[in-house]
């Protein structure tokens, strides 16, 4: 067996669980194996029964009080019985186990673990496992895996296939150069492997996650500089001439520019002009004017006769980039044909765009990846622009500047980096940064509150909403688990029905919908036929939606700072004050200490450098960051150091053997050459 054996050939997976491991694009060894936990379960410290709290997963120490009950209710045989200590009693109950009943001895001492909540005034813990006390004491030290999972998919059946695939302990090349691992005291992959998903202790954990961190970042930045150093620069095909075009539009918006804005522009128009390919990266903050700046860029390619493309990641983005372009057109009075191309469209819709992406050398053409498919054939391609660069890899950025004959490329990111982890991270790229907020916008007011103050928010939303304006409610679940805990979006939206007026209309939104109907929600969201939209993470690049005033975000403990920052910047976008309500549902110091970073300031740069110094190694997976590049395990804020060391020792080994050909490097040319082409296969790329 080797990392590309098919899953089948581990003892246990037949054909339909390997459809199962399919759902979640696990069909090889290596790639189960590459599926790291999201986290781990470690069995809590024994509390009595006097010190459990609502709401909490606890292991209860507690001696039988009476005879356990079974009792019958809708043909269903329901166990009862309970443990106390000081005057506090805990109710147990176990649906469908009348056999439990045996197994308690009235008068004896069990640990009981589960999750404990309110039940008809009573502390109750439903379906708990029991264990004695030294079975318990035995499960303390161990960290479980949790894995993400597909419905049929238990967390039971994908421990069970991982430690049947690491039976075989030389699975995986260590590719990585000896001296390398030496100079950094990096353990053996294989071993790392292992450790990641069944650490031996903490200790173990923390130098299994270093060395495969360092393996993502080391990879990800030598395949950057291995593509960049086999490339000279490109020559600009395209003739811009300087009459002032641009610079008549800015006369003509309702608004000036920042200083910002106006700076990265001039950066764009003079490499449009400059003799070799523009690569430039706009960095700017949550809602600091980069829509505008792209629509300049293009309008400009467009009045020099040739064609421009910008890319979002979603198809709401998508169409409201396409009607705010034919507003704009429509203000500035110009005459340019303007193409949408998503993946939703119809087969005639989709061949309507393809001819006239061929009959119109001037278009602007907005899409999704659907801009990059092979039938999308470009005429006169000058400009392409991907908007949230971290969203799309960079194999699909090249692809979409293959689709012309060189064209010049503007990658535009809100994700907050702090400048030195910008310039290793899109090490291809020139910078600029746009960091001022457009004037008229009012910075938003923020609150870190607890749970107490709920009933409270829902009166202010409810106001705001009487006032016009529209919210969004984020939570981190889309339904309940019994792996995490914390808000969940189906649960809530009941919960929230009952609380607000019945003619106020709550919306649903999660990743695990279709996209037709996540399109719908959005579309009706932004046409204020939803006032209240209940939602996970995925509004976080969404639309624009300036009627929006109140962002509520519940367990804002379990996100990550720049995602905090991310969600928030979906309000604040009109000329109404807007508001961020985060709920900390965690009595830990730290985490008060780090959303407060958040209700002290709104300016994204900032917060990710504050972040990043509150943050260390217990941190481990609980602040991982969406959005920005998507690593598995690596953390650029938390894992800078080891970004630093990686960035350094490509720069010396690409000096010392740019072609990978000496014999330290021949495992890592392989995997450069091998696993990356396999990697392309299964994008499609």
């Amino acid at each position: 067996m080797n990392r590309n054996s098919s899953l089948q050939e581990i003892k246990g997976i037949g054909a339909k669980t390997a459809e199962l491991f399919h759902k979640i694009e696990i069909d090889t060894v290596g790639e189960l194996l590459l599926r790291y936990p999201r986290t781990y379960l470690q069995y809590p410290e024994v509390k009595q029964p006097d010190e459990v709290e609502e709401g909490e997963t606890a292991a209860v120490f507690g001696r039988i009080l009476q005879s356990p009950v079974v009792r019958k209710a809708r043909s269903m045989a329901i166990t009862v019985t309970s443990i106390g200590a000081m005057g506090v009693s805990i109710q147990l109950v176990w649906y469908r186990m009348p056999y439990i009943k045996n197994n308690l001895k009235p008068g004896n001492l069990y640990i009981f673990y589960g999750k404990v909540v309110k039940k008809n005034g009573r502390l109750t813990m439903e379906q708990p496992a029991i264990y004695s006390e030294e079975q318990y004491r035995q499960l303390e030290d161990i960290f479980m895996p949790v894995y993400s999972l597909t419905t049929g998919l238990s967390n039971n059946m994908v421990t069970k296939a991982v430690r049947a695939a690491l039976e075989d302990e030389t699975l995986f090349l260590d590719y990585l150069p000896e001296r390398i691992r030496d100079k950094y005291q990096l353990c053996e992959y294989n071993y790392a492997i292992k450790q990641i998903h069944f650490p031996d202790d903490m200790d173990t954990l923390i130098e299994a996650r270093r060395r495969l961190v360092f393996d993502e970042f080391f990879l990800f930045i030598l395949g950057m500089q291995f593509q960049k150093e086999k490339k000279q620069k490109e020559e600009n095909c395209f003739s811009f001439s300087e009459d002032g075009f641009v610079e008549g539009l800015m006369e003509k918006l309702p608004y000036e520019l920042t200083g910002a804005q106006k700076r990265a522009l001039l950066d764009v128009q003079k490499d449009l002009r400059s003799p070799y390919v523009m690569q430039r990266l706009i960095q700017g903050d949550v809602g600091s004017g980069k829509t505008i700046i792209a629509f300049l860029a293009m309008a400009d390619a467009s009045h020099h006769g040739y064609q421009s493309a910008i890319m979002a990641p979603t198809e709401v983005l998508a169409r409201q980039h396409y009607e705010t372009y034919q507003k704009l057109c429509d203000s500035f009075g110009l005459h340019i044909p303007l193409i949408l191309l998503t993946g939703s469209l119809t087969a005639k819709q989709k061949r309507m765009a393809y001819e006239a992406m061929d009959l119109y050398p001037n278009a602007m053409i907005i899409g999704t990846h659907a801009l990059i498919q092979e039938k999308a054939v470009y005429a006169n391609l000058s400009l392409v622009i991907t908007d949230e660069q971290h969203r799309f890899g960079v194999r699909q950025r090249e692809t979409f500047a293959e689709k012309g004959v060189h064209p010049n490329i503007l990658v535009m990111s809100a994700t907050p980096i702090p400048r030195t982890l910008a310039i290793i991270l899109y090490g291809d790229l020139d910078i600029s940064v746009v960091d001022e907020v457009p004037a008229k916008r009012l910075p938003i007011k923020n609150c870190v509150v607890d749970t107490r103050y709920r009933p409270k928010a829902y009166e202010f939303i409810e106001k705001e909403v009487r006032a016009g304006h529209q919210a969004y409610v984020i939570c981190p679940l889309v339904e309940e688990s019994e792996n995490m805990e914390g808000e969940n979006v189906m649960d809530y939206t009941k919960k929230l029905r009952e609380i607000l007026p019945e003619d106020i209309q709550l919306g649903v939104l999660h990743g695990k919908m279709k996209p037709d109907l996540k399109n719908r929600i959005m579309e009706e969201f932004a046409a204020n036929k939803i006032q209240v939209l209940v939602s996970t993470t995925v509004v976080e690049v969404g639309v624009n939606v300036p009627n929006a005033t109140v962002m509520m975000i519940e367990n804002a403990e379990r996100f990550g700072l720049a995602q905090l920052h991310q969600l928030r910047g979906r309000v604040g976008r009109g000329d109404a004050q807007s508001y961020c309500i985060m709920v900390n549902c965690s009595k830990s110091k730290h985490a008060k200490e780090r959303l407060n970073i958040l209700n002290q300031s709104n300016d994204g740069f900032k917060i990710a450098s504050e972040d990043l110094k509150l943050r260390g190694p217990g941190d481990f997976f609980g602040i991982r960051q969406s959005g920005e590049m998507q690593f598995a395990l690596g953390d650029i804020y938390q894992d800078a150091a080891i970004l630093q060391q990686t960035s350094e020792e490509v720069a010396g080994l690409l000096e010392e053997d740019p072609l990978l050909e000496q014999e330290e490097s021949k495992n890592l040319k392989y995997y450069m050459d091998e696993v990356m082409r396999e990697k392309s296969k299964k994008l499609n790329l």
